[in-house]
């Protein structure tokens, strides 16, 4: 059963397509038998993706800092909540139990994590899969840019291919299905 690790919103954003796609996608990883490892919190979108799994009958691992379970952000209902001191031990604790990172829309952490997630890998830090859900094309002006990193000389080919990108709940799961097969 691989740990999917996702990064995305507290919130909601202004366009109900982004919950409806990260229901779908807590849907599909609890349907396909993977288990959800996120930040922890009952709120936005990600409340609505681990209670997507939960009732898909998957399992969801939360990882939040000591501040945000006493700001009453914590989702009580998961399978395993692992409290942490920090942000850097919740970043490090989520990235040591997946075998994959995925990111759906979200503000300035969702990037933050995502970028480290990749960096990391670029490092040579660990090897897993990481990819976004390009929800409506949520993340196309960014691809966009990193492809002009690419053009520019500022990110290789190989690094900027290693950030796959799918539309889909179902599109996505397949693409890390199949690299973690072949891992």
């Amino acid at each position: 059963m691989p740990n999917i690790c996702v990064y995305l919103g507290s919130r909601e954003g202004s366009d109900p397509c982004f919950r409806e796609a990260t229901v779908a996608l807590g849907r599909e990883i609890g349907r396909r038998g993977h288990r959800l490892v996120y930040g922890g919190a009952r709120v936005g979108l990600m409340g609505a993706l681990a209670d997507a799994v939960l009732a898909a009958g998957g399992e969801v691992i939360g990882v939040m800092p000591d501040h945000l379970v006493e700001r009453e952000q914590a989702h009580h209902g998961l399978t395993e909540l692992i409290r942490v001191a920090d942000m850097h031990e919740r970043k490090a604790a989520m990235a040591d139990s997946a075998d994959a990172f995925v990111a759906l829309p979200g503000g300035i952490g969702t990037l933050e994590e995502l970028f480290e997630s990749w960096t990391w890998q670029y490092l040579g830090l660990h090897d897993k899969p990481i990819a976004v859900l390009d929800i409506q094309g949520f993340f196309a002006p960014l691809l966009t840019f990193l492809d002009s990193l690419v053009r520019q000389g500022f990110l290789d080919g190989p690094t900027r291919d290693a950030l796959r990108s799918a539309p889909t709940p179902p599109a996505l799961l397949d693409g890390l299905e199949s690299q973690l097969s072949t891992a």
